[in-house]
């Protein structure tokens, strides 16, 4: 039995309780969840080690609530996280609180 890995993005600060309950519906599902809140120390660039989180998954779910997120790069990584899974043809359930 396939056991599928599930991205969960969006903005941390006001999200924690939705992201916690996602997560923990994602465990009762048996798969694995992926999000921020999970990773661990890396040397190489937060970005790329998202990305190469983003490839082995197999959906992504976007939250979006009521704030962007830091956009001190151009976009946040919400939305950079996003625009990487679409153009990988990542299947995305978007979730608008």
């Amino acid at each position: 039995m396939k056991r599928y890995q599930i991205f969960v993005s969006s903005t941390f600060v006001d999200l924690k309780k939705e992201r916690a309950a996602v997560l923990e519906s994602i465990l009762h599902l048996k798969c694995f969840p992926a999000g921020m809140e999970l990773f661990p120390s890396a040397s190489e660039s937060q970005f790329n080690y998202i990305k190469r989180i983003i490839d082995d998954s197999d959906y992504y779910i976007l939250l979006i609530g009521g704030r962007y997120g830091d956009d001190s790069m151009g976009l946040s990584y919400t939305e950079q996280e996003f625009d990487y899974a679409a153009g990988k043809g990542i299947p995305i359930l978007a979730f608008l609180l």
